[in-house]
């Protein structure tokens, strides 16, 4: 006997252990080594008591019972474990924080946060990990494995706890209920990260700068906004991506694929979480409130965008020009001005566009929608900001103001180009003879008398002209002939 010392040395680790079969059996961690195979299926163990519990999943056998419920494990460290969620039990605190676990491998998983060590190096790109099974996941991204099928659609999945929440959007399923709200998720940690919006929950924090985020995954989405990481890659294009689920919203950018229908009106969506969205229009569900004007919004996203209008933050800054923005989407469009992209093609004409929005506003050209009726008069517009600044006509709101006069006007825009007369400012110059004006519906017209274009016709005579209000001076002539 030692008398209780740990003598035997772990010559790859330095841990120590009070016995040699303690050790023999550590040293199969470093190693490898699994002499015990499953007879049933030839699945191989470290230890003898690892497949007397993996057996028993062929023969159903769960022999131990929970006295609080109906649950029945295969192995009473099983059931122990489970004991502690009736009871609250945490018999492992963490030193750094304090906060406990009721499993000590939970406690050993969450002190690597602290620490930062990761002990789990991927074999093809050196990448490493906290967690065995985070890089056993990050390998079948090298091998293109996907062992899990889906027995309803065929749709195949690395990781089997993915393909249980996949299952669900064919059985409708949400079993984790919110106590505030009463609204349902697919997953337990879905749930969690959702009750937080309630609480104002926010525990992860990020090293980098003083944001804090109520979920993990998206303090690490964050992070890489920092390091400009981004280990998602396209297979198609090359485009990489900081986090798998844009990816996998990009790839079905090529292959056109939708697979989140609307129940409602049968609309499809390339991401779960913009059909979530997009329900709320069927239901007004406006979760997300302001805390500075009780504004609500249908979005989280939509919401973090306008506190921004209240605290003038733009923490998105343009590499080309230093300029800044409220919104990640404002700064990818505007860096498009730059780049010269227009990735969206109108299927009408050859007209493209730098972002979405104006492809659908240049679309309506085409069908002569126009969606948004002003209530005073009925008149309709295709675009909203133009029955916004519509609007102001019957209101008399006139709320943008000059600096330089307090000439007040209703649309930002015809402030911009009333700023001009005080600046001198002409930043739109003909490309034929290089004469410069303030606004770029002035070069538009002057462009014409270089190439001879005369778009507007007189529905009197033959006669054309460059522009309208040419035109309409020249109707005046026929004014005494006809009764316009």
């Amino acid at each position: 006997m030692n008398g209780g010392q740990k003598i035997n040395v772990c010559k790859d680790c330095g841990k120590r252990f009070s016995s040699s079969s303690h050790l023999k059996r550590h040293m199969r961690s470093h190693s490898g080594e699994k002499p015990h195979p499953c007879e049933h299926c030839g699945k191989r163990f470290s230890e003898k008591s690892y497949l007397k519990n993996h057996i028993q999943i062929h023969t159903g056998e769960k022999p131990f019972a929970c006295e609080y419920c109906d649950k029945r494990f295969a192995s009473n460290s099983y059931l122990k474990i489970h004991i502690r969620s009736h009871t609250g039990e945490h018999l492992y605190a963490c030193n750094h924080c304090g906060k406990g676990f009721s499993m000590s491998s939970g406690l050993k998983k969450h002190i690597r946060n602290h620490t930062g060590e990761k002990p789990y190096p991927c074999k093809l790109c050196g990448k490493r990990f906290s967690l065995k099974t985070g890089v056993n996941r990050h390998i079948k991204i090298h091998t293109g494995e996907k062992p899990h099928e889906c027995k309803d659609c065929g749709k195949r999945f690395a990781e089997k706890c993915h393909l249980k929440k996949h299952s669900q959007t064919h059985t409708g399923e949400k079993p984790y209920a919110c106590k505030y709200c009463g609204r349902c998720f697919f997953t337990k940690d879905v749930l969690k990260a959702h009750v937080r919006i309630h609480t104002g929950e926010k525990p992860f924090d990020c090293d980098y700068c003083k944001a804090s985020f109520s979920g993990y995954s998206s303090l690490k989405k964050h992070i890489r906004m920092h390091t400009g990481e981004k280990p998602y890659k396209c297979n198609s294009c090359g485009k990489c991506f900081a986090d798998s689920g844009s990816l996998n919203g990009h790839i079905r950018i090529h292959t056109s694929e939708k697979p989140y229908p609307c129940k409602d009106c049968g609309k499809q969506f390339l991401l779960n979480s913009d059909l979530n969205i997009h329900i709320r229009t069927h239901t007004g569900e406006k979760p997300y409130a302001c805390m500075h004007c009780n504004r609500r919004f249908a979005a989280n996203a939509n919401l973090k965008s306008h506190i921004r209008t209240h605290t003038g933050e733009k923490p998105y800054s343009c590499e080309h020009c230093g300029k800044c923005f409220s919104g990640s989407s404002y700064l990818k469009t505007h860096i498009r001005t730059h780049t010269g992209e227009k990735p969206y093609d109108c299927k009408y004409c050859e007209a493209k566009f730098s972002d979405k929005s104006a492809l659908r506003r240049h679309i309506r050209i085409h069908s002569g929608e126009k969606p948004y009726e002003c209530i005073y008069c009925g008149k309709c517009f295709p675009v909203s900001k133009s029955l916004r600044e519509h609007i102001r006509i019957h209101t008399g709101e006139k709320p943008y103001s000059c600096t330089h006069c307090n000439e007040r006007f209703a649309a930002n825009t015809n402030l911009k180009v009333h700023m001009r007369t005080h600046t001198g400012e002409k930043p739109y110059s003909c490309e034929h003879c290089g004469k410069c004006f303030s606004r770029s519906s002035d070069l538009k017209i002057h462009i014409r008398t270089h190439t001879g274009e005369k778009p507007y016709a007189c529905k009197y005579c033959e006669a054309k002209f460059s522009n309208n209000s040419a035109l309409k001076r020249h109707i005046q002539i026929h004014s005494g002939e006809k009764n316009v």
